[in-house]
């Protein structure tokens, strides 16, 4: 069993490295996840009638209309339905919520109600699909970039991002990527970034997936439906406690397209978010 298992290993590594040559996503191969080593302590079904705001607030902003990147954020996006939210991106000739015209979607955090060190951390979603559009499940803290701190500080842990970009760069599709930043010396510093690998995901965006971490005092986890697709402990792992954002952003030309050139846009879609402890 030992040998066979060893063989396997190096079978799925060769894959790997050949998809890794052609520009091509990984495939998610590691270990499977054991969540009876962990107990659920946060989490949100989105099962109201609108978005819980004693849980979530938009990441950056308070009120009104934020600008981000080649659009806008505002809550007004946030529509609870059938237990499942669901972030919209639309161009308004008119402006949301009195902002002006643009593309309009949003990005929201639990930085004012919960964060946590160490865990577990999924969501199960569907991605929104249109050139342009950069959705995120990610974590972040207030220490990340202070110009006295360290990387222990805390690091941008990118769980999943994704990029539907029709033209160019067709391994974007039915793909997600993950990765990790820090800076050296606040944000006028050094950035320090990793990427863990861009993984291929079966009809990501008509179908539910979960995309989920797993982070300890010694190194990250990252999984796609409960299947591991890499770790690191890179820039020396986060000893804070972090929040979580859901996020949804345009941009008119960059790694995720120009969304000028759109076509079609559709809902990014979240069933839950779910956060775990280590039992012991």
């Amino acid at each position: 069993m030992v040998i066979f298992n060893t063989v396997v290993a190096c079978f799925l590594s060769i894959v790997q490295a050949l998809l890794s040559l052609m520009n091509l996503p990984l495939m998610a191969i590691g270990q499977k996840l054991d969540l009876d080593r962990f107990e659920l302590v946060w989490s949100d079904e989105f099962g109201g009638e609108s978005l819980d705001l004693e849980k979530w607030g938009g990441h950056g902003f308070t009120e009104g209309v934020h600008k981000r990147r080649d659009g806008y954020w505002c809550m007004d996006m946030a529509q609870v339905k059938d237990g499942m939210l669901h972030i919209p991106s639309v161009y308004s000739e008119d402006g949301v919520a009195g902002g002006p015209p643009g593309y309009y979607s949003l990005g929201i955090d639990t930085s004012r109600a919960f964060l946590q060190k160490f865990g577990y951390f999924e969501a199960r979603c569907k991605l929104p699909k249109g050139q342009g559009l950069w959705s995120a499940f990610w974590m972040y803290n207030s220490s990340i970039g202070t110009v006295e701190g360290t990387p222990l500080d805390g690091t941008e842990i990118d769980i999943y991002e994704s990029a539907y970009w029709r033209e160019a760069c067709g391994w974007k599709r039915d793909s997600i990527s993950s990765n990790l930043h820090y800076y050296d010396g606040g944000y006028s510093g050094k950035l320090h970034s990793q990427n863990i690998g861009r993984y291929h995901v079966k009809e990501p965006y008509d179908t539910f997936h979960t995309y989920g971490l797993e982070w300890n005092e010694n190194e990250y986890i990252f999984y796609i439906d409960g299947v591991e697709t890499g770790r690191s402990s890179f820039g020396g792992v986060s000893q804070n406690a972090q929040y979580v954002i859901l996020s949804v952003e345009h941009q008119l030309g960059g790694w995720a397209g120009d969304i000028s050139l759109n076509t079609e846009m559709t809902d990014f879609v979240i069933d839950y978010v779910r956060v775990y402890q280590y039992k012991s």
